[in-house]
């Protein structure tokens, strides 16, 4: 059945739900992101391999891409539904630290930075989700 066919009430129990799924998923790409640099970090030191993978700058500017867009659908959305800056600004915060990454050289101050800004945006999607409620 068309979500245009549905009644009213029904459509907009749709809406929550995929902003739900959204911040979910910025949730599990935050995840994805610190996996990736946690194992970048032990195949090249114990292994000595990969590098050329793992190092390559497409991967965080494509995971960057990614983030920004579901952050600022799902928190956005989620801005505009509960209307708490909090969320959003948490977020901006992470997504700015991990754009920052892209700039510094490889490193412990880019997988800080990472990290770091991978943790805030995740966190604002928590907050983003549970102030939905």
């Amino acid at each position: 059945m068309p979500q245009n066919a549905l009644p009213p009430a029904s459509r907009s129990s749709l809406r929550p739900t995929l902003r739900r799924r959204l911040d979910q998923i910025g949730i599990g790409l935050a995840g994805l992101c610190a996996v990736h640099c946690l194992a970048t970090l032990v195949v090249i030191s114990t292994l000595g391999f990969g590098g050329h993978f793992l190092f390559d700058e497409s991967i965080h500017r494509v995971g960057l891409a990614l983030a920004l867009g579901v952050a600022a659908v799902a928190i956005g959305w989620g801005l505009l539904r509960h209307g708490r800056l909090l969320p959003f600004t948490i977020a901006l915060g992470g997504l700015l630290l991990m754009a920052a990454a892209l700039i510094v050289p490889h490193g412990a101050n880019e997988f800080l930075l990472t990290l770091l800004g991978v943790a805030l945006v995740s966190a604002g999607h928590l907050m983003n989700l549970r102030a939905a409620r």
